[in-house]
């Protein structure tokens, strides 16, 4: 059986292996949506990934909290709040695909 599509996490292993796996997906006609932008200048469909600026901000208050005395342990677990999606109109045009409007009105990012 066929999968409908695909969902590739960002993982050091797998961006690595991003060529492979974009080519896999073409190949077999799959809507694959990536974790990580590294994917989108290769011909990947879509990514759905955290804002690494968020990130990275969210991480320095974690560190100032830290430096001025809080235990590490008593600091709430953080969850992303921030997501970026990024739609690439070429490569979906090659597969055949067609994105919906709705879908990208809310891209961050459409890639003609």
């Amino acid at each position: 059986m066929k999968p409908d599509g695909l969902i590739v996490e960002s993982d050091a292993l797998l961006v690595s292996n991003r060529s492979r796996i974009i080519a896999f997906a073409a190949e077999q006609r799959l809507p694959a949506v990536y974790g990580n932008l590294d994917y989108m200048p290769d011909g990947g469909l879509m990514a759905y990934y955290t804002s690494i600026f968020d990130t990275w901000v969210q991480l320095a208050k974690y560190v100032g909290r830290i430096l001025k005395g809080a235990k590490p342990g008593e600091l709430p677990v953080q969850q992303a709040t921030k997501f970026e999606l990024i739609i690439n109109l070429k490569t979906a045009k090659a597969a055949g695909f067609t994105i919906p409007e709705a879908i990208l009105l809310r891209a961050d990012k459409v890639i003609e």
